[in-house]
Formats: C-alpha cells, structure tokens, sequence
C-alpha cells in the first residue's frame, strides 16, 4: 500500500482535528461541498480578517455586503447567461459527466481552456482520453453553463441566478458607492462572500468547489488619467511573470522582473494591476507561500473572460496538483459599467469638472433610429444604449478605414455600417466631463487560500505534526495545561484560562493526558503557545511558556501573559526575550 501523500495527511489532520469535511457525510457526501468544523471556522475568519486588513483597511476601500441571489437581467446585463460556460462530455459506457478540458490537462498534460468544441473533440480523441471512472470512451464535448438557476417568489418566470462571483452587486451598486466617494476617482469597493458555481465534476477538494467563498474588490479608476499614484511603493518589487509571449513560445518557467520593468515592457497594461498583483504576492508571503512558488500566469485571449482586456492568474505550488490560481487579476476596462448602463437606463457615469469652462470642439454620434431598428431589430433598442456609450471619433475613424465599426456588448458583436449612423462636429462650451471609469479587480479564492495556508504550514517533527500555521492564523492562540490534575494546579491553570480569556484571546484549557500528548494535540492544531502550570507556579506565580515552532520554553510572570501573548502574536517580540529560558 503506497505511503499517503501530504494532501491525504493534510486532509486527514483537517478531519481529525476539525478544520475542514466533506458535507452530507450521513448521506455519503455530494462532491463540491466543504463544511469548516471548530477550528477552520475560526481560522477562516481570521484569513477573512487579514485580508480586510491588508487590502480594504490599507488601500482605503469601501467594504459592502450585497445579495447572493440576483434577477436575470443583472447577468444577461454582465454576459454570464451566454458566456459563463464550461465544456461537459459523459462517458458512453457509464454516464458519468466530466468537464472536457480537465480531462484533456490530467490525461494528456495539454491545456484545454479555450478551445472550441471541435478542437477539444479531436485532442480528446487524439490523445486517448477515457473516462476516469470505468475506462470508457466519451461523447463530443457539450456547453454546460455553471449559472446556478433558481425562480425568485412563486412565479416560475420571475428567473434569478445565485451569484457566481461577487463582482456584479458592486457594478449595480456604483452610483450609490460613486455617492459616497463623493464622485473622486480612484475608489475602490471591496467584498468577502459566498458565491455559487455548478462545477461539472469538482474532485480536489478544497481546491475546487460549487460553493465557495471569494474576496474580491472592483477598483475604478479615470481612463483618461490611468497613473497609479502608489506604484513608487511596490515599482522595485520583484514578480515572477508567464506572459502571453512565453505561453505561445511553449516557455514553461516565468520571467522574473521588477513592476516597474513589468510595466516598461508592456507585460502588464494598467498599472493599477501591476500594483495589486504585487500586493498580492506580498499577501502569498504573509501566509507562508515563498516568491519561488509562486508566480502569474496570463490568459490568452482564448480563454480570458468576455469582459477581460487582460489578466492574470497568481498560481501557487501545491504537493499534489503542481501549481493552482489562488487569485486572478483582470482588467475588466469598463466593460460591466457599460453594460449595466445599457440595460438598466441609469447614468453609471462620473462627472469630473473642469477648473473652469471651456470651448471644445466635438464629435457627436447621430444614429438613424429607423436603420438601426431594420438591422437588428428587438437588439435595436440596446445598440441605441451601446451607441450613446461609445466615442464618435472611434465610430468614424472604423468606418473611414474599414466601412464597419464593430460595436462590443452583451457577449455579442453588432456591425455598424454607413448609413446606421453620421458623425457631426459642433462647437460647446462645457463645465466638465462625464466619464466611464475603468475597472481593474483583484479577486482571491478564500477556500483554496486557506487549503494554501494549511499545506505550507505542515510539518512533521520526531513522529509528530507540527501545524507552523502564521500566528495571526491560529484558531487557538495559546492552551492552558496544569502539569499534574491535583494539588490546586487545575484551579490555577483555570484562573490563568479564564483571564486569557478575559482579555479576548482565543485560549484553550486541557488537563488530560501526559504534558507531552497535550503539547502534542496542540502543535498539530496549530497552536503558537503552551502555557504550563506547575509547583513553581503555586510558589512564585511565574508559567512556563512554550513556543509551538522550536519547542524551545521560557519563564515568565503569570501576570504578564497577556501583553507578552500579545506582542509575540503580533510578531513585535521575539520569543527569546519573552523570558527566562529554560
């Protein structure tokens, strides 16, 4: 029998201690579901908290908390309807159903996303690609859309989606967030959340589920004025790039550059992306990951999101499945904006005054109500929407070039041809501008980050366990142990628990077992401190205090745990000098 790999260890630590487990148990389980037990729901809070602190708290965003479940139009508006699909094949033998392009990476080693039906059909068959339950041969790939569908009140024709990213309640929401920021540009708004996915044949555990939670931010800022007015913080940074130029060379390992050579070389288009990609590999070091297991990877054009000018993957190295996103970085341009605006009829635009009025002069779209209406008919009334949206000296100078200006929206293309519209120049004196903010977001997948956190703080020590968790991770921050449960060491030990408690540390109180078997469950919880109460205690009230990581110990007051437990947490002590060592 083959030895169990880490993931497996990690997995069964995870179920054994409480972290995590699969849900329905009784009912043998359903597969792309997680329930966080004791300590992982602790410990997801405390990921959730640290995320907060590092991007909503120092990059000044705006945290909101909308709805899961939305109306139709909100996603026909983003293009989820059409587009949020994956391509589903069944195995012709016993029916099961796999998502094609997984198959295809697993089997064959060749990257599956964004190829047509076609093209995975043949590579499938090419390659010898079976079904991983029986062996048996698979049907033509089919599109699958993940939208988890739902009916909103008793009418079955009143359709809503629960959401499958967080992103779209803070596009619906921007004319009160725009209020709020008081109309300056940039802001950001931020959300943590649960959102839902209809994953085709979810198998990795925490790494891909049906429901999960994203945090994520949309970050807006003036197309028109684009600098990243903090890049000097991170300019000298360092990150490891896969770009598209790699990709297509069939390069394998990524260019390591600073964000300034990143972006002088035009490996990344907007430099507030640039910014947050290097904040975010800062938060990967903050959770144990090193700049060497980690790196971004950039969509092709293939298989960008319809709404994406560019993106990014943040991939991590993991034990069982080699490196695995944890966060995507896309320019969305303002392509939700628009659309949003287009459908819905409200002006999601802001305005920006001049210091003082001016004459300019300007291009202006006239479009022909009733051609437009012959070409395309009930879409008519959303080009008339997308028109209004779009700059006339972009329409005329497509027209003049190729006779066809090619409007985006919906997911779909609709050609404008002479005719449909003219382009008049007038003279204006004007105040001000209105304009379509631009939107870089950063979205990070909660659920693996905290599978990432577990797998790098894992290690074994003298038979043993040892959870090296980051201490503002620890769901338990410190135990309590009496040395022998007699002799008034337990109500001593139980006065110092209870005042830990008293000032707000997550604290745990164990007298069974020999010291060395608590000290043992403790470490494999990944518990930082261990407190002992013994007869030197009764004596001269000082408390042995144990460091998880080095098992190294120290002797120190009993009334100076609180502040000692508190810089050490923080990482402003060292544990050498927290004490007398023993």
């Amino acid at each position: 029998m083959s030895k169990p790999d880490k993931y497996q260890k990690i997995v069964e630590l995870a179920k054994r201690r409480g972290f995590f487990w699969p849900s329905y148990e009784i009912y043998g389980s359903e597969a792309g579901f997680l329930d966080y037990g004791p300590l992982g729901a602790l410990m997801k809070r405390k990921l959730e908290q640290k995320w907060v602190d590092w991007f909503v708290r120092r990059e000044g965003l705006m945290l909101i908390d909308t709805a899961v479940v939305a109306p139709e139009i909100v996603f026909q508006a983003s293009g989820h309807t059409a587009h949020f699909t994956d391509p589903v094949t069944s195995c012709k033998n016993c029916g099961r159903k796999w998502r094609a392009d997984h198959l295809l990476e697993e089997q064959a080693g060749v990257s599956g996303e964004g190829l047509s039906l076609r093209e995975l059909e043949s590579l499938l068959a090419k390659r010898g690609v079976r079904c991983p339950e029986c062996g048996g041969g698979l049907e033509p790939p089919q599109v699958f859309n993940e939208l988890f569908k739902t009916t909103i009140g008793p009418y079955a024709e009143h359709v809503g989606y629960c959401r499958p990213e967080t992103a779209q309640g803070m596009f619906v929401n921007f004319k009160r967030l725009n209020d709020l920021a008081r109309g300056r540009l940039p802001f950001g708004a931020a959300q943590v959340g649960r959102c839902l996915r209809n994953e085709i044949s979810p198998r990795q555990g925490p790494i891909r589920l049906r429901e999960f939670t994203i945090m994520e931010f949309e970050f807006f800022f003036n197309p028109k004025n684009p600098e990243c007015k903090r890049l000097k913080e991170v300019e000298r940074e360092k990150i490891r790039l896969l770009t598209e130029e790699l990709i297509r060379r069939q390069v394998e390992e990524p260019v390591e550059v600073t964000v300034a050579e990143a972006l002088d070389k035009g490996y990344i288009k907007a430099e507030w992306n640039a910014y947050f990609m290097a904040r975010a590999k800062q938060f990967l070091n903050q959770l144990g990951v090193p700049d060497e297991n980690q790196y971004f990877r950039e969509k092709l054009p293939n298989e960008r999101a319809h709404y994406s000018a560019q993106t990014y993957d943040q991939v991590v190295k993991l034990s069982r499945w080699g490196y695995v996103e944890v966060s995507g970085h896309a320019w969305r341009t303002d392509y939700d904006l628009r659309m949003h605006m287009a459908y819905s009829g409200e002006d999601l635009r802001v305005y920006l005054p001049y210091p003082e009025p001016k004459k300019i002069k300007r291009k202006n779209l006239k479009p022909d109500k009733a051609e437009i209406g012959k070409a395309f008919k009930d879409r008519a009334a959303l080009v008339l929407r997308l028109l209004e949206l779009t700059p006339a000296e972009e329409v005329a100078e497509a027209l003049t070039s190729e006779g066809v200006y090619r409007l985006r929206g919906d997911g779909e293309t609709y050609e404008i041809k002479p005719g449909q519209v003219s382009v008049v120049e007038e003279e204006v004196e004007v105040k001000g501008e209105r304009v379509l903010p631009s939107v870089v977001e950063p979205s990070f997948g909660l659920d693996r980050m905290f599978y990432v956190a577990l797998e790098y703080a894992y290690s074994e020590r003298e038979g043993r366990v040892v959870l090296k968790l980051p201490r503002d991770l620890a769901p338990i921050e410190a135990a309590v142990f009496p040395l022998m449960a007699k002799d008034g060491l337990p109500e001593k030990a139980k006065a110092v628990f209870q005042s830990l408690l008293n000032h707000g540390f997550n604290v745990e109180y164990d007298e069974g077992g020999s010291i060395g078997r608590r000290y043992a469950r403790m470490d494999e919880a990944g518990t930082p401190y261990t407190i002992t109460i013994d007869y030197q205690t009764l004596e001269d009230d000082t408390v042995t205090l144990r460091d998880r990581d080095t098992w190294k110990q120290v002797r120190i007051e009993a009334g100076k745990l609180p502040q000692t437990l508190r810089s050490l947490l923080k990482g402003e002590m060292e544990f050498e000098r927290a004490g007398a060592p023993l």
